[in-house]
């Protein structure tokens, strides 16, 4: 049974690890490339089965309007189990009852298609990351 839950102590190990396997390691990123000067800052959520980190995803708040979804992924075995929208979904309840009235974040082209289907719409195109990965910069309103 898949479980969302927020890292504690040395969880956070585990939680960047995924993060850089799936989003920096493929494109020969170096560790230390999946975090930011933002991760103090931000609330950090993950899927666990058992004590396996699945999934991971951060959210942080750009105005008290504005939040941000940034390094969500998925582990490969554990894709199209609806781990990604129920991230998604409580990020967004975080959010909400924050005070926020919308949710932004910069998707992979690839990704598109699954932020749409969670109601997020693209606002324009964005950045190209390491030279070959489109981003589309979506957005989906929360009240």
């Amino acid at each position: 049974m898949i479980k969302i839950c927020f890292p504690q102590g040395k969880q956070f190990e585990d939680y960047y690890e995924l993060r850089w396997r799936v989003l920096r390691k493929p494109w020969n990123q170096p560790r230390g490339s999946e975090k930011d000067e933002l991760e103090d800052k931000s609330i950090h959520i993950m899927a666990c089965d058992g004590d396996k980190i699945v999934g991971v995803a951060r959210l942080h708040f750009n105005s008290k309007e504005e939040a941000q979804i940034r390094y969500m992924a998925v582990d490969e075995n554990y894709r199209r189990r609806g781990i990604g929208s129920t991230m998604l979904q409580r990020s967004e309840e975080i959010a909400k009852e924050r005070g926020a009235s919308h949710i932004v974040l910069n998707a992979r082209e690839n990704a598109v298609g699954f932020y749409e289907k969670n109601g997020y719409k693209i606002v324009e195109k964005s950045y190209v990351l390491f030279g070959e990965i489109q981003h589309y910069k979506m957005m989906k309103k929360l009240r």
